[in-house]
């Protein structure tokens, strides 16, 4: 398949999905250190379904004078200071970030990038913020529109909570594993690409022509 409708271009307006997951030392994007963050693109295969395909993935150092919560750091586990993280500055991190992803964007002859993630506000909070802290001028994320898993997920499987919306879609998800970015993001990818390849299957895409 090679028509228009299979372009992942002409999916979502123009958009090039994004699917991320942050970890953080708290719920403040403005205060609270970006820990580790991950990126997962997407792509069409000849079939028109949407799939995973390249991913990236980074610790982080905490900004001068971020605010480290404790209670944060004891639910994800995190140890700031543990030179096995292999944390990079921030700054570092998010250029590479948005230099990889307006490289994919291109390829795939979309205008915008769009964050994807369960919680979307949450994690796009700490992306844009992150962003600015490392005064990168050309950003290839839309500033607030997002793609949220959580509702796509109710709407889709009957469930909000990330783990229970992947059992129900029946993909595999190890709790030991999550609160990672890395496997957070990878398992969000796969219910996203899950929940849009889903609604092609019921003939809800592509639209209809207008007569």
């Amino acid at each position: 398949m090679t028509d228009k409708a299979s372009q992942l271009s002409s999916r979502f307006r123009g958009y090039f999905p994004v699917v991320i997951d942050v970890e953080t030392a708290g719920f403040n994007a403005s205060t609270d250190a970006l820990l580790e963050i991950a990126a997962v693109t997407v792509k069409m295969n000849a079939d028109g379904m949407l799939v995973p395909d390249q991913t990236f993935h980074q610790h982080i150092t905490p900004f001068e004078g971020a605010n480290l919560e404790p209670a944060a750091l004891e639910f994800n586990g995190i140890k700031p200071d543990c030179p096995l993280r292999g944390a990079i500055d921030e700054a570092e991190a998010m250029k590479a970030l948005c230099k990889a992803i307006r490289k994919a964007q291109k390829a795939a002859g979309c205008q915008r990038s769009v964050i994807v993630a369960h919680n979307a506000t949450f994690d796009q909070s700490f992306v844009n913020a992150a962003i600015e802290r490392s005064n990168i001028k050309r950003t290839p994320f839309h500033p607030f529109v997002s793609f949220d898993t959580t509702s796509l997920a109710g709407l889709a499987v009957g469930q909000t909570v990330l783990v229970k919306a992947c059992q129900a879609a029946g993909i595999a998800f190890d709790q030991k594993e999550a609160h990672s970015a890395l496997y957070d993001a990878s398992r969000t990818t796969e219910l996203f690409c899950y929940i849009v390849n889903r609604y092609k299957s019921l003939g809800g895409w592509p639209l209809p022509e207008k007569s």
